[in-house]
């Protein structure tokens, strides 16, 4: 498929990586048996529940359901984007990664954006070493020459063709300024360089790439802030500013605070707290919210008090409830009246900013607080108020135990129904299924043998007839081996996570642990025997239904089903194996 990294190659790839090497780099590991154990670096906990399956190159968390291959707990743990994720992972064991020829094209296509964006950043941090009047603005914004080169901040020249002078004024070279958004152009007018008299503040992709810029203007002018237009390279609303450099420092972020301003970031990482990110001049979207929270597992919101403040993060709520599942927490920090996180953090601190931090209120309680606003909740009208507006946005939310939870507290509130007894005390941690539950369906016993390894496949013979079973789960099972044969070399993680969606994928996770009895020779010999057996069984139900059917004479049948009692009784009468 054009543009995309060929399964056949992620399949080779993971056959050649080892996830106990890949988990054990970035968390601690104690063996356990045949597996390994740790506490859960995506959610919080104090007894290990976190288990990495060498023999299945899987790892899964009983805590919060996190599970996949080396690939995904890379991208989930580094916050990496799929295919930089296989790159980290191909440049591990020395593989190089294909491209198709469309992806090919696309790279070739846009290089020249990139190396021209590079260009202007280089350019902006020239023009800021040699401009007095530049550098004497960032001197009296306090910011230090470390913040300068961390983000690499450079001014725009006050003239009209300063950048177009430098990088070139033909005619390809002045398409390429327009297209990576550093030159405007009017009608037929000459070009111009969009940027003048503005400190300028880089905003650099996933892997350290400039791909846009924003200009705070020096002197008076309008606008105070401005952005580069949505190129092929930027999307404002996927984008976040300083997250780069917030990635670089720390292995694994355990929290990102989002504030609204180039500035509040500098302050706030000069300062000492640099998980800090900003939204570019829009509101707060669902693609946003999952970029901050492949990247840390809390995320502070930090907006102004004020009515503006308040309307910004309310749409940053509605944006972050559908994305909440369960592990990861949203909190609301408003900020005083005339305070912004730059003014706020030069007087009071980072201790005094990390203090407010944690003081922040948590979503559950801003939700409730927001719906219940301007609502008279002694009335039943009012209670019914707040429950209409509460109820579609907690639908939003994915399944699980804080939506669960976000329910019975709105119950709680509006008296729908009786509040829930208080919760038991935590159970242990959940054990891996024991091999006994394979037994409990032929189905069952094949799928897990088949996620257990999937390359007996290609080590039996399929019997005929396996399309034809009616049994519950049959349709999945023949989904299953449909993807095996389509990727012979496909790993157990990910033959998993390929139905990752799919309504049956809770009960295929359980099974997918499960401990399988004896050796490969006894799996191929179970897998051969369960499938034979689901045919006939199968068989049998049906020719008792055609020949119930007959007793009233042949002419009861349809002629598919008369030829269809032949062939069974045939088989019956020693002919199985015929197709």
């Amino acid at each position: 498929m054009s543009g995309r990294i060929p399964d056949a190659f992620i399949d080779e790839l993971l056959q050649r990586v080892d996830i106990v090497d890949v988990v054990g780099a970035r968390v601690a590991l104690k063996r356990a048996g045949k597996e390994y154990q740790a506490r859960c670096p995506f959610h919080d906990e104090r007894s290990p529940s976190f288990t990495v399956v060498p023999q299945k190159q899987f790892f899964h968390c009983f805590g919060c359901g996190a599970h996949g291959s080396a690939l995904k707990f890379l991208m989930d743990y580094e916050g990496l984007a799929f295919p930089d994720a296989v790159e980290a992972l191909a440049a591990q064991v020395g593989m190089k990664v294909p491209r198709a020829e469309g992806r090919a094209a696309a790279d070739d296509r846009l290089a020249p954006l990139y190396a021209i964006l590079a260009e202007a950043a280089a350019f902006f941090r020239e023009e800021l070493a040699r401009n007095e009047r530049a550098r004497a603005y960032v001197e009296r914004r306090g910011i230090s020459e470390a913040m300068v080169e961390r983000y690499g901040l450079g001014y725009g020249p006050d003239r009209y063709d300063a950048l177009t002078g430098r990088l070139g004024k033909s005619a390809e070279r002045m398409k390429q300024l327009i297209a990576a958004g550093l030159v405007s152009q009017r009608d037929q007018g000459s070009p111009y360089d969009k940027f003048r008299d503005r400190l300028m503040f880089p905003i650099h992709d996933r892997r350290g790439r400039p791909i846009a810029f924003g200009g705070r203007v020096i002197g008076e002018g309008e606008p105070k802030y401005l952005n580069s237009p949505e190129t092929q390279l930027f999307h404002k609303g996927r984008e976040l500013y300083g997250l780069w450099q917030a990635r670089q420092s720390a292995q694994k972020l355990k929290r990102l605070v989002v504030v609204e301003g180039y500035m509040d970031v500098v302050s706030l990482a000069q300062a000492g707290v640099e998980e800090v990110v900003a939204t570019l001049g829009t509101a707060t979207t669902r693609e946003h919210v999952e970029l901050l929270f492949r990247n840390a597992e809390d995320v502070v919101y930090c907006f102004d008090g004020d009515r503006a403040g308040r309307q910004a993060a309310w749409r940053a709520l509605e944006s972050t409830l559908p994305r909440l599942t369960d592990g990861r927490q949203a909190f609301f920090l408003f900020l005083p009246e005339g305070e912004d996180p730059d003014t706020l953090v030069r007087a009071e601190g980072a201790e005094g900013f990390r203090r407010r931090l944690g003081e922040a209120m948590a979503l559950s309680d801003y939700f409730f607080e927001g719906v219940a606003r301007e609502v008279d909740l002694s009335t039943l009208d009012g209670r019914a108020r707040m429950a209409s507006r509460a109820r579609p946005l907690i639908e939003s939310m994915p399944d699980g135990t804080f939506r669960d939870l976000m329910r019975d507290a709105l119950a709680e509130k509006t008296g729908s129904r009786r509040a829930a007894p208080a919760a038991a005390a935590p159970a242990a941690p959940a054990r891996r299924p024991a091999a006994k539950s394979l037994q409990r369906t032929l189905v069952r016993s094949a799928i897990a043998l088949l996620l257990g390894r999937p390359q007996l496949l290609s080590e039996i013979e399929l019997p005929a007839g396996l399309a034809a079973v009616d049994r519950p789960g049959a349709d999945l099972l023949r989904a299953m081996i449909a993807r095996i044969q389509s990727r012979p070399l496909i790993t157990p993680a990910e033959l998993l996570i390929s139905f990752e969606g799919d309504p049956a994928f809770d009960a295929l996770s359980k099974l997918a642990l499960v401990e399988l009895p004896g050796d490969e020779e006894a799996w191929r010999e179970d897998l051969s025997s369960a499938l034979q057996r689901l045919v006939e069984q199968h068989e049998a139900e049906r020719l008792q239904v055609l020949q119930r059917k007959s007793s009233a004479g042949l002419s009861a049948l349809e002629p598919g089903e008369r030829e269809e009692l032949k062939r069974l009784l045939v088989r019956l009468a020693g002919g199985r194996g015929a197709a």
